[in-house]
């Protein structure tokens, strides 16, 4: 029968564990004052070499058009979290940069999102052994789904930083 495609269960199965994951996130994102969003924004330039990223590779990092990254980057940039920063070698580059205010909300943040991964996400599967092989098949995934994802992270060129 058409409804009992096991690709449906699948990709519910799926969506049910992000919906919950995401809600449980954004709970505990919230006591911080940021969105996860906003979050994801931070950790992808946190995470990055020199702590900045292009906004386009800023885009292709994550869920948000190009226009949806200026507009989180905006307001990260009102509230202090991030600087942007023009590039030396071509007027059409603009890097967002992480703060120290930014770096420090993000120590804040952290531990409990931590907490919160390993006891909902990582924790059961490492428990039984399933963890790396969990994390290369969503590599595996992502890559397929979404090839530009890694956009301006290690080993991917990008113009040079400003003098």
């Amino acid at each position: 029968m058409l409804f009992a495609d096991p690709r449906l269960t699948v990709m519910g199965l799926f969506a049910e564990i992000f919906t919950a994951l995401a809600a449980r996130g954004g709970s505990q994102l919230a006591e911080h004052g940021v969105s996860p969003v906003e979050f994801e924004v931070l950790l992808r330039l946190a995470r990055s070499p020199e702590g900045l990223l292009r906004m386009t590779d800023l885009s292709a990092q994550t869920s948000l058009t190009t226009s949806g990254v200026t507009r989180v980057v905006d307001r990260l940039v009102e509230r202090g979290l991030v600087a942007r920063q023009a590039c030396a070698t071509d007027r059409r580059t603009t890097y967002a940069v992480i703060t120290d205010g930014g770096r420090r909300l993000m120590v804040a943040a952290l531990p409990g999102h931590l907490e919160l991964i390993q006891t909902w996400l990582t924790g059961p599967l490492a428990d039984t052994g399933d963890l790396e092989t969990f994390t290369a098949l969503l590599r595996r995934l992502r890559d397929r789904v979404v090839p530009c994802a890694t956009a301006g992270g290690e080993g991917h060129p990008r113009p040079p930083l400003p003098a």
